[in-house]
C-alpha cells in the first residue's frame, strides 16, 4: 500500500523544519567550515551531509525516522534549500495520488458519520498543504535577522499540521464502521515525524550551537528588519498567494485600515455593508463574503448592521484579512443550530467558520441555539492565524468556541456555555473577557475549557488574563447540582493558565476535573496565578502532577509578548486595547 497523504505531508514538513534550522549555517558558511578537496570530495560531501542530518535529528524522540526521512529525500543534492524544494514537489505530486487512493477506504453505507469523517480528512489535508507551501517559501526567503520570529512561525504552522491530524481522528467520533480505525493507522509514522519536527524547531538554537559553525553568532539574532532584494521579492510573491514568509509580518498587518478596531462605525470605510432592512448593499453576510478576493492583499471590511442573521458563514482559507464589524454583540447576531445530536460532525456544526488568516471581528454576536440537548454545537470555529476578536459574544452550550489552531487574541469578549465551551489547540490569549457558565442538561457537569495540545513542545495553550469567571443567573441556584470546573484535559498535553482573574464560587474547590480516569493528569500543564474571588482559593485544588505553581518569572512567559513572540507586531496595529505583559483587567 502507498503512503497516506498525511504521512507524505508530515514527512515533507519534517524535512522543511529540519533543514530550515541549519539552512543559514550550511549554505552561508559551507559544511562546518571545511574546505572540500579534489580528491575524495564526494566522500567529504557524504560525510558532512550525514553529520548534518545526525546533528539535526539529535533532539528528536524518533531519531531513526528523522534520519531516514532526510536521507531518502536528499537525492544527489547537498544544497539544503534545493532539498526542501524537491521534498515539497515530490510531496505535492504524491499527495494528489494518495488522495485518490484514500477513496478506496469505504465507509459503511449505513454510517454517514464515517462518510463525513472522510470528507473532513480530505479537507484538513488541504489546509496542511497550504501551510507546507508557505513554509517552503519561508525557507527560500529566510533572513537571519528574524530568526526567533521565523522559528515561531514554523512552530505554529507545523503545530497546525499536527492539529489537523487530530481533527481527522475526531471526525470519526461515534462512527460504526472501521474507516476511522484504518485512517488512524495511517498516522503512525506521521505522528513520529511531526513530533520530531516540533522538537527540532524548539531546539534549533541549541542545535546550531552544537554544529559549531564558524562565524555563526546566535547572540546577534533578533527581530530586526532588513533583508536583500531577493528576500523582498519572495515576500511579495508569497503575499500574492495569500501567504507570508516566516519571520516577516505580512504587509496587511500594518495597513491603516486595520486600525478600525478603534474607529467609530460612522467613520468606517467599509468594502461592503450588510443590512436586513435593505439599507445596505446586501441583505446577507454570505453575499458580502463572496466578494472577498483570494489572497486579499488589503483589509476587507464588512459592516453588518443590527439584526439577527440566520445563516451559516465560512470564510475560506484563501480569504485572508477579513474584518467583520457589527453594531454591538447583542445587536448584530449571527445564529444557527447545527449540532452533533442531529447527525452533524462537531467540526461542521459551527455557525461561523473562519479559515483565512488575519481575521478580525468587532461588536458581533456568534450563536448556536441547539441547546444542551444538541450536545456538541459550535458557535464559531476559528482556524485563522493572527486572529483578533474584540467586544464579541460567543453564545452556546457544549463546545461554543472552537479555537482550532494558530495565534488568536480575544479582548473584552463574552463566552457562555456548559461543557468544554472553549476548546481546541490554538495559542489563544483572552484579556478582560467574561466566561459565563450556563445551566446544562440533566446529569451534566460544566467545564470552561478543554484544551487540546497533543505534543509537549507544541505551541498550543489557553491563557486568561484579567478575566471574570462566573455563572449566568439561571445557573447560580443549581450550581451544586451541576458542578463547574476551570477545565479538563482533552488531549495529553493540555495547557491552560488563569492569571490575575476574578473567579467566583461558580467553580468547585477542586478547580479542575478529569477527562477519563488518569488520562493526562501527569502530562497536562494547568496553572493559576494571582487570581482573586471566592472561587480562587487553591488550597483544595486537585493534586495532580500536571498542576503547576508559577513564579513571577514563569508567569511572564505566558503573557502575549512572550507566548506569541510576535504579539507586539500584529496586535497593536489593530487599535484593539492590549497589554503585552501581566494584566489584571479593567473596571
Amino acid at each position: 500500500m502507498g503512503k497516506s497523504p498525511i504521512v507524505i505531508i508530515i514527512s515533507a514538513v519534517c524535512v522543511v523544519a529540519c533543514v530550515a534550522a541549519v539552512t543559514v549555517g550550511v549554505s552561508k558558511f559551507g559544511h562546518h567550515g571545511e574546505a572540500s578537496d579534489n580528491n575524495g570530495g564526494g566522500e567529504h560531501k557524504l560525510n558532512s551531509g550525514t553529520k548534518a542530518i545526525q546533528s539535526i535529528c539529535r533532539p528528536t524522540r524518533y531519531k531513526e525516522a528523522c534520519e531516514s526521512t532526510l536521507r531518502n529525500s536528499a537525492g544527489n543534492t547537498s544544497d539544503p534549500k534545493e532539498l526542501v524544494k524537491t521534498a515539497f514537489r515530490v510531496a505535492k505530486d504524491e499527495i494528489t495520488k494518495a488522495l485518490e487512493r484514500s477513496r478506496t477506504i469505504k465507509a459503511a453505507k449505513d454510517d454517514p458519520r464515517a462518510a463525513e469523517g472522510l470528507e473532513i480528512c480530505k479537507e484538513v489535508v488541504g489546509y496542511a498543504i497550504n501551510d507546507l507551501e508557505r513554509t517552503v517559501d519561508s525557507v527560500g526567503a529566510f533572513d537571519i535577522s528574524h530568526f526567533d520570529d521565523f522559528l515561531e512561525d514554523l512552530r505554529v504552522w507545523i503545530g497546525g499540521a499536527i492539529t489537523y491530524q487530530e481533527v481527522c481522528f475526531e471526525a470519526f467520533e461515534n462512527s460504526t464502521s472501521d474507516a476511522g480505525t484504518k485512517m488512524r493507522s495511517f498516522f503512525n509514522v506521521s505522528r513520529e515525524l511531526s513530533s520530531n519536527a516540533l522538537n527540532i524547531i524548539t531546539e534549533a538554537k541549541s542545535m546550531l550551537s552544537y554544529l559549531d559553525i564558524p562565524g555563526f553568532d546566535l547572540g546577534s539574532m533578533g527581530g530586526g528588519g532588513g533583508g536583500d532584494t531577493v528576500v523582498h521579492r519572495r515576500l511579495l510573491a508569497a503575499a500574492s498567494k495569500g501567504m507570508w514568509v516566516a519571520g516577516e509580518m505580512p504587509a496587511w498587518v500594518s495597513d491603516p485600515k486595520r486600525k478600525m478596531m478603534e474607529t467609530p462605525v460612522g467613520q468606517l470605510k467599509a468594502d461592503a455593508v450588510v443590512a436586513q432592512d435593505g439599507s445596505g448593499q446586501y441583505k446577507t453576510i454570505g453575499e458580502a463574503i463572496k466578494l472577498v478576493p483570494n489572497g486579499n492583499p488589503t483589509p476587507f471590511i464588512i459592516y453588518v448592521k443590527a439584526g439577527t442573521y440566520k445563516e451559516y458563514i465560512t470564510i475560506e482559507k484563501k480569504q485572508i484579512n477579513v474584518i467583520l464589524v457589527g453594531d454591538g454583540a447583542t445587536k448584530t447576531i449571527i445564529t444557527g443550530n447545527k449540532n452533533f445530536a442531529a447527525g452533524v460532525n462537531t467540526f461542521r456544526t459551527s455557525t461561523v467558520g473562519v479559515l483565512g488568516d488575519g481575521f478580525m471581528a468587532r461588536d458581533i454576536g456568534f450563536e448556536n441555539t441547539a441547546g444542551a440537548e444538541g450536545h456538541q454545537a459550535v458557535a464559531i470555529r476559528v482556524v485563522s492565524d493572527l486572529a483578533i476578536l474584540y467586544k464579541c459574544a460567543f453564545t452556546g452550550y457544549q463546545d461554543t468556541l472552537y479555537a482550532v489552531r494558530g495565534r488568536q487574541f480575544y479582548r473584552d469578549c463574552t463566552v457562555s456555555g456548559t461543557i468544554d465551551f472553549i476548546f481546541g489547540d490554538a495559542q489563544a490569549v483572552f484579556q478582560n473577557c467574561k466566561l459565563l457558565v450556563r445551566k446544562p442538561g440533566p446529569n451534566q457537569q460544566c467545564m470552561v475549557t478543554a484544551q487540546g495540545r497533543t505534543e509537549e513542545k507544541g505551541p498550543g495553550g489557553f491563557v486568561f488574563q484579567g478575566c471574570t469567571i462566573t455563572g449566568e443567573p439561571d445557573y447560580m441556584p443549581v450550581k451544586a447540582q451541576y458542578p463547574a470546573y476551570l477545565g479538563r484535559p482533552w488531549k495529553e498535553y493540555s495547557r491552560t493558565i488563569f492569571m490575575n482573574s476574578n473567579i467566583d464560587d461558580t467553580i468547585m474547590p477542586a478547580g479542575w476535573t478529569e477527562w477519563r480516569g488518569n488520562f493526562a493528569l501527569d502530562t497536562l500543564f494547568y496553572a493559576e496565578y494571582q487570581n482573586k474571588g471566592t472561587g480562587s482559593d487553591t488550597s483544595k485544588r486537585v493534586k495532580w502532577a500536571g498542576i503547576k505553581t508559577l513564579t513571577p518569572q514563569q508567569a511572564e512567559e505566558f503573557t502575549p509578548a512572550k507566548l506569541f513572540v510576535t504579539a507586539d507586531k500584529w496586535i497593536p496595529p489593530s487599535g484593539v486595547p492590549y497589554a503585552s505583559g501581566i494584566f489584571s483587567g479593567t473596571a
